[in-house]
């Protein structure tokens, strides 16, 4: 195996699968192995080199599965580690790598680890596992500080006792249902380490690290200020006592022996919500993990200067560590693109600042994404590919209340909705039961017309959304990956840059159409070029020069 085959993450499309919503091949309402298995020839045909499926394990879904009961088992709903071990061998023979999702912040309140530290009782080895605390006030009967969930009201749970009698009180950074574990106790890093190696033996390729920024906590911190708080908001205060502390790194240090011990060596993504940039380099140096997921950029404004601010920023800071950058636009937590896009206000937001007010022009969000699809797809580094975001599917708005499953819309007081907009289940086909995401419906409903946007459409319409991504993963494969980016000065509000001699990217931001740099070729572009051959606005081209 050369170099280039063991760094393939270097510059890989990884596209997101949230399995419960990808494809149903059983018929009970909900996607699963067996209809990612049917679906791997589209996602080799759309030209990703790997998938990133969201978790699958035994869990009672609270928080749409990363309230995990069982890290080495698949949830019956889902298949079994029979099916698993089959989607590992067909993706492997299509060239396709598979990489998981881990949670090491948390488990479920129904792991057998849980439920032993309940029966055991305060002072226990059981309970050590977690985070207890006795109470303050009298009797114990208030939390231990005000610390609050992420996803809204306290951090603090308190349990009743084996002998009924109010107890000690446990600590979750999310929902109530999920428990933090002590990443103090040896016990649970020993864990955790076996976890890595049980998948890996079976074949995964690697994990997409959740909540990357948290796991080891102060709890003699302070109380802390709420004014801003939301949902995943990156630390807002120095030292933050349980979000990006220095201790997560000496975890990391011990997960790389594990990764580096297979050959080839497996993969670590981050989900870490940090800031300055420089605080997310330190978790890729080269004995800690491998990539990170680009919030950054992903919450950036559709503005010239701000994308141009992200990109620069993300290329110095990471090759400070010889880190690749990567590329995001949507995942599972924030509003989709083409919705986000068509709004007055573009950036992506999270917790409160999520709920986007006021009307979305999808017709212009479409114009938008596309273009800023071709401008990611262009990049130096990854990019991840969130399932729908290739068919340009818009955010699911008016989902009836009574089908809402994410925890934010509890424990917000039903004032915020949560993702489910961003979790409706993939249409595949124009017509049928769910638009052929499977033949009993879907967990949660489609929209009218949903289907307009399927696969089956969209493969039959070459100005279609999911044309432009077959054709441009096609092309990107000719850009030289190992060519840095050097900007090109196009004006303002156009970002505009070279890879190597070869290649350029240009998008028009601004308000009015402007003439291409000199060009052999454009090679693809986001929308039809005005009769001068300009370039329209909120339309971008990749130009051979």
């Amino acid at each position: 195996m050369t170099q280039a085959s063991r760094d393939w993450w270097r510059d890989a499309i990884i596209y997101q699968v949230y399995i419960r919503s990808f494809a149903d091949g059983n018929g009970d309402g909900e996607g699963d192995i067996a209809g990612l298995r049917d679906r791997l020839p589209y996602l080799r045909d759309l030209g990703v080199e790997a998938l990133w499926i969201n978790p699958w394990y035994p869990s009672p879904l609270n928080d749409g599965g990363y309230d995990v009961a069982d890290f080495r088992d698949i949830d019956p709903r889902f298949g079994d580690l029979a099916q698993a071990k089959s989607l590992l061998d067909e993706a492997h023979g299509l060239g396709l790598k598979i990489l998981l999702d881990i949670v090491p912040n948390h488990s479920s309140s129904d792991h057998a680890w849980f439920k032993e530290a309940l029966a055991a009782g305060p002072g226990s080895p059981e309970r050590a596992r977690y985070i207890f605390r006795d109470g303050v006030g009298p009797d114990g009967s208030e939390p231990p500080n005000n610390w609050r969930s992420v996803f809204g009201g306290p951090a603090w749970e308190r349990v009743t006792e084996p002998d009924g009698t109010p107890g000690q009180w446990y600590f979750h950074i999310f929902d109530v249902s999920q428990p933090d574990f002590d990443w103090e106790n040896p016990e649970v890093r020993a864990e955790f380490l076996d976890i890595l190696r049980f998948w890996f033996d079976l074949g995964v390729d690697g994990f997409r690290i959740d909540v990357a920024h948290g796991m080891v906590k102060n709890m003699a911190g302070p109380d802390l200020p709420y004014e801003d708080s939301g949902l995943l908001d990156r630390p807002s205060i120095a030292d933050h006592p349980f979000f990006d502390r220095d201790g997560v790194h000496d975890i990391y240090r011990g997960w790389r022996e594990v990764a580096d011990s297979y050959d080839p060596p497996k993969l670590y993504v981050a989900e870490a919500w940090v800031e300055p940039a420089e605080r997310l380099a330190r978790y890729l140096r080269d004995d800690e993990l491998h990539s990170a997921f680009n919030f950054e950029y992903l919450k950036s404004a559709w503005s010239a200067a701000d994308l141009r601010r992200s990109i620069d920023s993300s290329i110095t800071v990471l090759a400070s560590v010889g880190a690749p950058a990567t590329w995001v636009l949507e995942n599972h937590d924030v509003e989709r693109v083409v919705t986000r896009y068509g709004r007055e206000t573009t950036g992506a937001g999270t917790g409160a600042a999520r709920v986007a007010t006021g009307p979305a022009d999808l017709e212009l969000g479409l114009h938008r994404a596309r273009a800023a699809a071709l401008l990611m797809l262009a990049l130096p580094g990854g990019a991840y590919v969130y399932q729908g975001q290739e068919l340009g599917l818009p955010e699911v708005l008016d989902l009836p209340v009574e089908s809402l499953q994410d925890p934010v819309w509890e424990r917000s007081g039903h004032t915020e909705r949560g993702r489910d907009g961003c979790r409706v289940p993939l249409p595949w086909t124009v017509d049928g039961p769910s638009s052929g995401f499977g033949s009993g419906g879907s967990w949660l409903p489609q929209p009218a017309g949903w289907g307009a946007l399927s696969v089956q459409a969209s493969s039959a319409d070459d100005g279609s959304m999911l044309t432009l991504y077959r054709t441009a993963l096609r092309l990107r494969r000719s850009i030289p990956s190992v060519e840095p980016l050097s900007w090109v000065d196009a004006g303002a509000d156009v970002v505009a840059f070279q890879r190597g001699t070869g290649f350029a990217c240009v998008v028009n931001l601004g308000a009015a159409p402007v003439a291409l740099p000199a060009h052999r070729e454009v090679l693809l572009a986001s929308g039809p070029l005005d009769a001068d051959g300009h370039l329209p606005t909120d339309t971008a081209a990749w130009l051979a020069l």
